[in-house]
């Protein structure tokens, strides 16, 4: 009787310590996220790669560790924060846009690299081709080819008669070219002249919009990327003050006072790039994962902006609007 009472005390006892030894055996991966954006730009991006990590069954804290690495801006401090990941070596880097993909390229290139947000990315020569990227980097690319061009027509269609326009980027991005080669063949088929316009900080903002003075455009494109993006408090103040309109290509700029935005729903790709991370974590290879373009495009429109501007929206782009802000 009493060896049967021990075996029960000590299956009771292996039983207890089942769940608890299963847990601490737990697999817990590491994921690296790598931003040239101050992390204050980048918050509503954040919350939708976590929730995208949720949805497919992840713990943050648990069985996922995210290190995040914030550049503030400063393109030349890419490399180190590349660096500090792969020192720490994770299993896989998520990142956004080409500077922060090439930074992570040259760090590693066996460390699996998603992107979220990727530019022209056979263009600018970071992958082979969209169908078989090979190397370590694949994702989504935020462009689908036709959205600089129904931008510029969107502005047009706001601001009738408007023949010049600035389109403003952030410096040093390799992806400018490319874009400024698809808006000025939309401009010419307009009959429309377009001013190119770079700044590398905010104390380049004021300097823009005096140019665009002296070129006397009167409507404002603002290109992707890191540079717009930190700077988007001071670029949508001046265009207020300027009386300018000026059309952004993510709904977070309206959100925050920008007049109009058309482009593909950034939050939702950062959403998706967890999937990739997913199937990556499971065992899968980037070099065999097809980059994905996007498939949610959003025009949002600010109605208090507007109306400050003395802007009546046409009809036309009202019934369009996926989002608007009154």
């Amino acid at each position: 009787m009493r060896l049967r009472s021990l075996a029960v005390v000590a299956f009771s006892v292996l039983a207890t310590l089942g769940p608890a030894t299963a847990q601490q055996a737990e697999k817990v991966y590491r994921v690296g996220y790598l931003q040239i954006s101050p992390r204050s730009a980048q918050a509503h991006l954040v919350e939708a790669f976590e929730r995208g990590m949720s949805e497919r069954g992840y713990a943050i804290g648990r069985n996922v560790l995210i290190e995040y690495r914030f550049a503030d801006g400063k393109i030349e401090r890419l490399p180190e924060l590349a660096a500090d990941l792969v020192r720490l070596k994770v299993d896989v880097i998520v990142t956004g846009v080409n500077p922060n993909i090439r930074a992570a390229q040259r760090a590693t290139t066996t460390i699996p690299i998603v992107t979220a947000i990727a530019l022209y990315p056979v263009e600018d020569g970071l992958v082979a081709s969209l169908g078989r990227p090979g190397g370590n980097v694949t994702g989504l690319t935020q462009h689908a080819g036709e959205e600089v061009a129904k931008r510029l027509q969107l502005l047009r269609e706001v601001t009738p008669g408007l023949t010049r326009v600035a389109a403003l980027s952030g410096a040093g991005m390799s992806y400018n070219s490319l874009m400024f080669k698809t808006l000025e063949g939309t401009a010419g088929r307009l009959g429309m002249a377009v001013v190119p316009l770079e700044i590398r900080g905010a104390e380049d903002v004021g300097h823009a919009f005096a140019e665009i003075d002296r070129a006397q455009a009167r409507g404002l494109l603002v290109f992707s990327g890191p540079i717009p993006l930190a700077n988007r408090a001071s670029i949508i103040s001046m265009a207020a003050k300027k009386k300018l309109p000026a059309i952004w290509p993510d709904q977070q700029h309206v959100i925050d006072g920008g007049l109009m935005s058309y482009g593909p729903d950034v939050a939702d790709l950062f959403r998706r790039a967890a999937g990739y991370v997913d199937r990556i974590l499971k065992g899968a290879k980037p070099a065999d994962l097809p980059f994905e373009q996007p498939t949610k495009f959003v025009l949002a429109v600010n109605l208090r902006t507007a109306r400050a501007l003395g802007i009546t929206m046409p009809q036309s782009i009202l019934v369009q609007a996926d989002h608007l802000v009154d």
